[in-house]
C-alpha cells in the first residue's frame, strides 16, 4: 500500500472504524460557515446531489464531484466564523457511498491547501474511509482553499473527480460532521449569495463579507496598519430571496436589494440598493 509524504509532512494514517471526534459536539468559535466550489457534477441537472456543501457532512452518502474529468480547473473554498488554528484534516477520498461509486469515479491524489501567504500539499492514499492528514506546522485562517493537482483514475478516463469529505480539526476537535446535516440542505437563493465577498484593493482586500449557509453572516475590517485603524467585526443574520436580503444586526431589519454579475476580470460582483449600515455598503467581488 503505497504512503506518501510531500515537503517533509508526516505519513498519512487511515482511520479505520467510527471517528469519536466526529460525533462530537462542535465547538462555537471558528465553526464552519461554508463550502463553495467553483463548479460540480451535474450542477445545472441536479443541484443537490454533488454539491461542495456534501464536504462537510462526514457522511458516505454524499460527495462533491469535479465537472469534468480535469480537477484542475475547479477551485474549493471554504470559510469559518472567525480565525481558526487547523492542524488535521480527515479526508474521504472518491465517490464512497458504495463500493461501486468508488470504483466508478476518480479519487483525489494530491491536494494542495492554502490559506493567505500558507500553504501545504498533502499526498492521499487511494483507499476508501476517512484518512487523518497532519498540517505541519499547523495553519491559521479564516478562509481556506483547496485544490486538487493529481487523482487515480476510474477506468472511465471521462470520470468525474470526487471527495466525500473534508473534515477540519483544531487540537483534536472536529469542526465540522454528522451534526450538520440537516443544515446543509441546498437552498437556491442562498447558494448564489454564500461565500466570502471582498472589498478594498483588487489582490490586496481590507474588508470581508460572509455569509454562511446557515444564515448567518460576518464582516470584518482588516487593516493593515493596524496602529492607526481598529479591526472591526459585525455579525448578524441574513435571509436571501432571489434578488433580495434581509440582513438583521443588533435586532434591526435591512432589506436590500441585491444584483449579483459577471465581474470584468474572473468572478462576480455583489451590489447591495437600499438602506445598509456603511460597513456593508459598495460593491463586493468574489475573488480577492
Amino acid at each position: 500500500m503505497f504512503r506518501g509524504i510531500v515537503g517533509g509532512m508526516s505519513t498519512l494514517r487511515l482511520v479505520t472504524g467510527a471517528i469519536a471526534a466526529l460525533v462530537a459536539a462542535p465547538v462555537s468559535a471558528g465553526s464552519i460557515g461554508y463550502a463553495q466550489a467553483t463548479n460540480y457534477f451535474k450542477k445545472d441537472s441536479r443541484p443537490t446531489l454533488y454539491q461542495p456543501l456534501n464536504l462537510l457532512d462526514a457522511r458516505d452518502a454524499t460527495a462533491w464531484c469535479s465537472a469534468t474529468s480535469d480537477p484542475l480547473n475547479e477551485l474549493l473554498t471554504f470559510g469559518f466564523n472567525g480565525p481558526v488554528r487547523l492542524d488535521e484534516l480527515r479526508i474521504n477520498s472518491g465517490n464512497n457511498f458504495d463500493a461501486n461509486t468508488w470504483n466508478d469515479y476518480s479519487r483525489a491524489r494530491k491536494i494542495v491547501i492554502r490559506s493567505g501567504k500558507q500553504s501545504q500539499t498533502l499526498l492521499i492514499e487511494d483507499v476508501r474511509g476517512a484518512q487523518s492528514v497532519p498540517l505541519n506546522p499547523p495553519m491559521l485562517g479564516s478562509r481556506f482553499t483547496v485544490e486538487i493537482l493529481d487523482h487515480y483514475p476510474a477506468e472511465d478516463p471521462d470520470a468525474s473527480v470526487c471527495v466525500t469529505d473534508i473534515v477540519f480539526v483544531s487540537e483534536g476537535k472536529a469542526l465540522n460532521g454528522p451534526w450538520l446535516t440537516t443544515k446543509l440542505k441546498y437552498d437556491k437563493a442562498t447558494a448564489v449569495v454564500m461565500g466570502t465577498w471582498y472589498a478594498g484593493f483588487a489582490g490586496t482586500p481590507d474588508r470581508f463579507l460572509s455569509l454562511n449557509f446557515d444564515g448567518t453572516f460576518r464582516y470584518s475590517y482588516e487593516p493593515f496598519d493596524t496602529t492607526r485603524n481598529k479591526e472591526k467585526v459585525v455579525t448578524g443574520t441574513y435571509d436571501a430571496s432571489s434578488s433580495r436580503i434581509v440582513f438583521e444586526i443588533g435586532g434591526k431589519k435591512h432589506g436590500v436589494k441585491f444584483s449579483r454579475d459577471p465581474g470584468k476580470k474572473a468572478g462576480h460582483t455583489l451590489t447591495f440598493e437600499g438602506e445598509l449600515p456603511e460597513d456593508l455598503k459598495g460593491d463586493w467581488r468574489s475573488v480577492p
